[in-house]
């Protein structure tokens, strides 16, 4: 009866051992996805809306981990998987929230569309 017991025991520390190495294993070996930083200049952002547009639309985009919109140099830093999106996937989103990313032209039907404020020269 004692036989049976230590050989459940030693089949359950196996298991547990199995588990252990393939979550260790999975944590290793990058799982997570690649990451990259990139920054954005933003230059026609005017306010706190601007930044919050540019902040909540990135955050819905595939690939997009992070982004913080710095009012102060007109900058975004977006952290992001490189494998899913690059700058130019990450430039053109920006355009389609209606603001200029680096060289890229915001879209001009969404920079009409947003708030006044948030126009060049609007409410400032």
């Amino acid at each position: 009866m004692n036989n049976i017991y230590d050989q459940k025991r030693r089949d359950k520390m196996k298991i547990t051992a199995t588990i252990l190495v393939a979550v260790t294993l999975a944590v290793f070996s990058g799982c997570g996805g690649a990451e990259a930083k990139t920054q954005v200049s933003v230059k026609t952002i005017q306010c706190g809306m601007c930044q919050k547009t540019i902040e909540q639309g990135l955050s819905k985009v595939r690939g997009v981990k992070n982004t913080r919109v710095s009012l102060d140099d007109k900058m975004t830093h977006v952290t992001h998987d490189p494998q899913v999106i690059d700058l130019a996937g990450i430039e053109e989103e920006i355009s389609k929230l209606g603001y200029q990313a680096n060289e890229t032209p915001a879209d001009p039907a969404a920079y009409e569309a947003l708030p006044g404020c948030c126009k060049v020269g609007g409410g400032h």
